[in-house]
């Protein structure tokens, strides 16, 4: 039996993945889950032994009655998923066909935006510089610790900016033409146009009814205080992390 879930919204964390989600699903054929995150191959329950109709049964309870029907292609929109080598192998395993989508950030703006959602949540309390100079130290130890309060998930601000690493990893796992591209500056200025780049990808035709196109950059935060200073650390700790990403995968900023 096919593999349920066609299509990924892969990644990046804070890249635009929830206003992509939020144009995606407006279209009459694409289901995904309620809660644009179904989390099931990071969860920390995910056996590797699954086969991809135990899979599939983890992601029923994410999707409403009619999610089964014919003609319809359903989707997770997860961001961590591009992040961590396991879970690009256990997708790989699942569904050999499935078609990623990742939207990517200019990594310091992206790094800010991670930092003020973990500040707001209440799990950072430390100045984002000395968080970023700080990160190698908090992340060791764990490298595969999927736990909801892992350092991984919640402090890993540098880690999502390595854009070629994670490149890297999916495109030894999935041909390139199963990966597409998008930048989160072009939806936000021309949505239309990266839709139709979408709707072409996952080979369905454009919905009769244009989608709504709202607020992609999240938050509407002000820019914080120290932001001006920090931005300069924190290009300058992921320069070498850019750099890689423009020669590996052609990726400016």
């Amino acid at each position: 039996m096919k593999p349920r879930i066609g299509f990924l919204i892969g990644g990046v964390q804070k890249g635009g993945t929830s206003a992509l989600a939020s144009f995606v699903r407006q279209h009459p054929q694409v289901r995904l889950p309620r809660d644009k995150e179904a989390h099931v191959f990071d969860a920390p329950s995910f056996d590797d032994g699954w086969d991809s109709p135990a899979v599939d049964r983890c992601y029923e309870p994410h999707f409403d009655a009619d999610g089964g029907a014919d003609g319809l292609l359903h989707g997770d929109a997860t961001p961590i998923y591009c992040f961590h080598p396991l879970l690009v192998r256990r997708i790989a395993r699942y569904n050999p066909g499935m078609r990623w989508i990742i939207i990517l950030r200019d990594p310091v703006d992206r790094a800010v935006s991670h930092y003020r959602m973990e500040r707001a949540r209440g799990h950072e309390t430390w100045p984002l510089w000395r968080a970023a100079l700080l990160e190698r130290w908090r992340l060791a130890g764990h490298a595969d610790d999927f736990s909801l309060d892992s350092p991984l998930r919640r402090h890993s601000y540098l880690a999502r900016g390595d854009y070629a690493r994670q490149l890297d990893v999916l495109l030894a796992s999935f041909p390139r033409r199963q990966v597409l591209l998008l930048r989160n500056d072009d939806l936000a200025a021309t949505p239309a146009q990266v839709l139709a780049q979408v709707w072409d990808f996952l080979g369905i035709p454009a919905p009769e009814v244009t989608p709504v196109f709202g607020r992609v950059f999240d938050g509407g935060h002000r820019p914080l205080p120290e932001s001006a200073p920090v931005r300069r650390l924190l290009a300058a700790l992921l320069r070498g992390r850019m750099r890689r990403a423009r020669v590996r995968h052609d990726i400016h900023w």
